[in-house]
């Protein structure tokens, strides 16, 4: 996991153990006994680090320990400078090694902050008994007390915390950092909202806090108070970007209730750290559970946008088969257009008193019939006017208008800019709406209004209202009228229009009133790829 470095390249084993013995030496500065980070550190390196550069680590560590040794010998005894040598992550490698082993906390895109919290647990329990014991192997002053009890309380919550403060949000930054140029990582760091918001609102609301506890210095309460109140950041963080807003959160939240210690040993603030440490486990807990409902949640909006698509895909290869329909039964009316002349021309050479009216009539009842097949399968005149000609002038303006029933239309908006499998569905859906409306037979009116707007993805509002007035509705030629839409239409009805509406991720509704019947349908316009 470390890159840059050739495995097994003695130069690669010497530049981690260097770094590591200055980032061991840097943290064991800034630890106190109930703040332990260099625990996490420990922790961090040996979960991201390959384990063929854990001897180099260990070897870093012992070189940074060997000068303590050395400086301290004659106050602390010789035993302790001996052991003092011995790194303690060699204490804690047998445990991260099962840890990686049987239960990975990190991976190569995810972490596990279950399996982390017990990796912590048991750390904090051997690290604490490793420092009791150190202790014990020491020289102390004459009539030095150690209450055993109590160190070993704090050490453990120190463990415990320090590996809460630095692990998490180490493992967020690799998490973060994987698998990605310099180049790129700029533009996200530039665009990543857990940054920006702890940034911009934690970071201020911290700093008003710890300003707010040095302003009252001889007020305990309000001291605690305010380390307390650094969590509730943390929480909003936590819900917002799941256990990595808990691990930022939580750093920053401990690093200011530590920095906010009138002494070394403050009783308040032992108090407000196991309070801490406790709340930064339930929400890298509950983190981790709202990332997982959240990759699921995406995992299953992904799945239905691929439904959808797909969906979208179908209904418009449906359309192009039904045009290559339309096409051959508009070439069939040309066919029998062309025989019934030549038929004409012939009967006229030979017999040229015959009367061929009747045959005339016959032959345009039957090119009609067979251009309303066509125009029902696919618009005959959709190649050569767009949707707002088709609508105000097209085949439904023009049943509507010769069976006697009123019809207008208002459209709004940038038609022009929607695509074809969108205009084409909106076309559809106006028919489907018309014979609805008309089955009933008590409709004297009909308007249509059509309105597009952009937000984000174009989407259009269809609205058709049929005013009912049964006295002119007698007067309608129904007989000529239904038999004309049924066919441009499926004759599913509302249930075609609930349909096409929810496959261009929509809705379809429908209202009925004292003087009239409504129907509003919503369309969205496909995501590339296939929206034309």
């Amino acid at each position: 996991m470390v890159g840059g470095f050739a495995a097994g390249s003695w130069r690669s084993q010497i530049a981690v153990a260097v770094s590591y013995g200055i980032g061991v030496t840097l943290f064991r500065q800034l630890s106190i006994s109930h703040w332990l980070i260099l625990t996490g550190f420990h922790l961090a390196v040996l979960l991201l680090v390959d384990r063929r550069y854990w001897f180099a680590l260990v070897v870093g560590e012992a070189v940074s320990l060997a000068h303590m040794s050395l400086t301290n010998a004659d106050q602390m005894g010789t035993t302790w400078a001996v052991l003092n040598v011995v790194p303690s992550i060699v204490f804690m490698m047998p445990i991260v090694h099962l840890f990686r082993s049987r239960w990975p906390i990190v991976t190569k895109d995810a972490a596990n902050m279950s399996a982390l919290l017990a990796c912590a647990l048991l750390l904090a329990f051997l690290m604490s008994g490793y420092d009791i014991m150190m202790l014990a192997l020491t020289k102390l002053p004459p009539g030095y007390v150690v209450h055993y009890g109590e160190l070993a309380a704090r050490w453990w919550l120190g463990n415990f915390l320090g590996v809460l403060t630095l692990t998490p949000m180490l493992l967020c930054v690799y998490l973060f950092c994987s698998g990605h140029s310099w180049m790129s990582l700029g533009s996200r760091l530039a665009w990543n909202g857990l940054l920006i918001e702890s940034g911009m609102l934690l970071a201020p609301i911290l700093l008003l806090l710890v300003w707010v506890a040095l302003m009252a210095p001889a007020n305990a309460s309000v001291r605690q108070l305010a380390q307390i109140g650094l969590f509730v950041p943390v929480v909003w963080l936590t819900l917002r970007h799941g256990w990595q807003g808990a691990a930022i959160g939580g750093t920053l939240a401990s690093t200011a209730i530590t920095a906010l210690m009138p002494e070394r040993y403050d009783h308040h603030t032992l108090q407000a750290q196991v309070f801490i440490a406790f709340a930064i486990s339930t929400m890298l807990l509950l983190g981790e559970r709202i990332a997982v409902l959240r990759r699921r949640s995406e995992t299953e909006r992904l799945d239905l946008r691929m439904a959808l698509a797909l969906a979208q895909r179908n209904m418009q290869s449906g359309e192009t088969q039904l045009r290559m329909a339309s096409h051959a039964v508009e070439q069939a009316r040309e066919t029998v257009n062309a025989g019934f002349v030549a038929m004409s021309t012939r009967l006229r050479h030979t017999q040229p008193d015959i009367d061929d009216s009747k045959y005339q009539r016959r032959a345009l009842v039957a090119q009609d019939q067979l251009y309303r097949v066509a125009d029902g399968l696919y618009p005959v005149a959709w190649g050569h006017q767009d949707l707002t000609a088709m609508i105000r002038e097209g085949a439904i303006a023009r049943m509507l208008g010769e069976a006697g029933i009123g019809y207008w239309s208002e459209l709004r908006g940038p038609l022009d800019r929607l695509s074809p499998a969108l205009r084409l569905a909106i076309y559809r859906v106006a028919c489907e709406s018309v014979a609805a409306l008309c089955n009933p037979r008590d409709v004297s009116r009909i308007g249509l209004y059509l309105r597009c707007r952009k937000h984000g993805r174009q989407s259009v509002m269809l609205r058709v209202e049929a005013q009912i007035d049964q006295a002119r509705a007698d007067k309608v030629q129904w007989e000529e009228l239904l038999p004309h839409l049924h066919q441009i239409t499926s004759g599913l009805g509302l249930q075609a229009i609930h349909d096409r509406a929810v496959t261009y991720e929509g809705a379809c509704r429908e209202k009925r009133r004292p003087d009239g019947r409504r129907i509003s349908v919503l369309l969205r316009e496909p995501e590339a790829p296939g929206n034309t």
